[in-house]
């Protein structure tokens, strides 16, 4: 690809909409990354509910099993915010897609009117050249 074409096409990307959209694609990365970070350091601590357990004595099969619903149940929302959190930033990242696509629609439809514009000016120059000799 020439080095006109690659300016061309850059020249026409909606690069006030991609600096537009940059903040929020941002946001929704770190939010993404705080919240898997945070679910992985939860779920390393492996740490129970105090008001389960008891000081002196070991904790019943009955405990231990309220204790490990109560992570589980605090893992499966944790996920569902990571969920969340992924569908918003794909769903930003697919609509900011979409434009480029369309734009580098628009510059192929403008190229191949520009080259058939360009192989008729050629052959009216050729033509033009055969008569005049």
């Amino acid at each position: 690809m020439s080095t006109g074409a690659i300016l061309s096409v850059l020249s026409n990307i909606p690069w006030g909409q991609v600096v537009e959209n940059a903040p929020k694609l941002a946001d929704g990365a770190a939010k993404l990354w705080s919240k898997v970070a945070n679910f992985r350091k939860s779920s390393r601590a492996g740490e129970t509910d105090p008001a389960l357990a008891r000081d002196e004595s070991r904790p019943s099969e009955l405990q231990r099993l309220q204790a490990r619903v109560l992570e589980l149940e605090q893992s499966v929302q944790s996920l569902h915010e990571q969920m969340q959190a992924s569908t918003e930033l794909i769903k930003a990242l697919a609509d900011q897609n979409t434009q480029l696509v369309q734009r580098i629609e628009l510059n192929r439809a403008r190229l191949v009117r520009v080259s058939v514009g360009g192989v008729l000016i050629a052959c009216a120059l050729l033509a033009t050249m055969l008569l005049l000799r």
